[in-house]
């Protein structure tokens, strides 16, 4: 960490160089997706998503990549090739793997689901490939597109027909990019499965709105949960985390919370990024989140440092705390996540 190189009080990710503070009130949003552009080289990514006025255009999130000659989608799973379409990821073949938790797991959503409360096992589907780019991001192997397994949508039904399964849940990365291949294979899950499976989404919420209202229909017929990750609320904290705008995440969310309110299906989690996301943005997430629906259930969860963050402490306690009671005086269920790395 360092001191902030503009108000010269305040502590800074050195990756940064300035304070959250200096970082709301900063004029130029372009310069902090900036801070992005090494990362994404090293992995061989667009720092931005293409806008070429003729170019192939994908709608699966937010991103609404128009991808020209030789451009990469900004997931990475997306190429324009001699005016062709090439995909990493389609309907039938996906880039992922898969491993089995032990229930109760670790799971975002285990302190109020039904799933956790079965015998069994989850089974993780870690996706690669994100409309994201999180400086923290604990995941990060995601971005390794061209590494990434191969996996066929008979492959993960087969998988998760195993009897000790009870949950499946679509993670990464996000779902966004994969959302073809996510949507056939949970689809068929659920069809051939002889018993039924939670099926769970954890993404950071920016995909199209209509897969949006598609993935929440699917986890609400399985009993599953929807978790999204409301990752800052000042539209400059978000582009400094994460690369992108974060707008749609939250319009998302709206869409989602109206569907099925008396039910929990959807969740959301804000991750307590030291001396970045504080009672500020803690504050306006969980408001945002009360006016939607004020029983939707939160989880505060403690950060520890990694990827590009690996300069910043474990979340202060203070800062946990703080962010707790601010979000509690909006909200009636709000849990704090990680608490073994206070």
């Amino acid at each position: 960490m360092i001191t902030c190189i503009q108000c010269r009080q305040k502590p800074a990710a050195a990756s940064f160089s300035i304070c959250a503070d200096c970082i709301r009130s900063y004029s130029y949003r372009e310069r902090l997706i900036e801070l992005h552009r090494k990362g994404r080289e090293q992995a061989g990514l667009p720092c931005r998503p293409p806008k070429h006025p003729e170019g192939i255009q994908c709608r699966l999130c937010a991103n609404n990549c128009s991808m020209g000659e030789g451009d990469y989608g900004f997931c990475g799973l997306r190429k324009n090739e001699h005016d062709q379409l090439v995909e990493e990821s389609g309907m039938e073949i996906g880039r992922a793997h898969t491993y089995l938790d032990h229930l109760p797991t670790n799971c975002c959503a285990s302190w109020f689901c039904r799933g956790s409360e079965e015998e069994g096992y989850n089974l993780a589907v870690f996706l690669y490939g994100c409309s994201f780019d999180c400086l923290y991001c604990q995941n990060s192997e995601h971005k390794l597109v061209e590494k990434a397994p191969a996996l066929s949508v008979g492959q993960l039904v087969e998988r998760a027909a195993d009897p000790r399964v009870a949950c499946v849940c679509f993670f990464g990365g996000s779902p966004e990019p994969q959302f073809p291949f996510v949507f056939e294979a949970a689809e068929r899950i659920s069809a051939q499965s002889k018993n039924r499976k939670h099926i769970c989404f954890e993404w950071n919420g920016s995909g199209n709105p209509s897969y949006v209202r598609r993935a929440v229909q699917i986890a609400h017929d399985s009993g599953g949960t929807v978790k999204f990750d409301l990752k800052a609320f000042h539209p400059n904290i978000h582009a400094a985390l994460c690369g992108v705008e974060g707008s749609a995440t939250m319009e998302n969310f709206t869409i989602a919370s109206n569907m099925y309110p008396d039910v929990d299906v959807l969740t959301a989690t804000t991750l307590l990024v030291p001396y970045y996301v504080d009672e500020r943005e803690v504050g306006g997430i969980a408001s945002t989140i009360a006016h939607a629906n004020p029983r939707i259930p939160y989880s505060l969860l403690v950060f520890h440092p990694d990827y590009y963050l690996e300069d910043l402490p474990v979340t202060p306690r203070e800062q946990v705390f703080s962010c707790y009671d601010v979000a509690i005086s909006h909200l009636q269920r709000v849990h704090i996540g990680n608490k073994n790395l206070l």
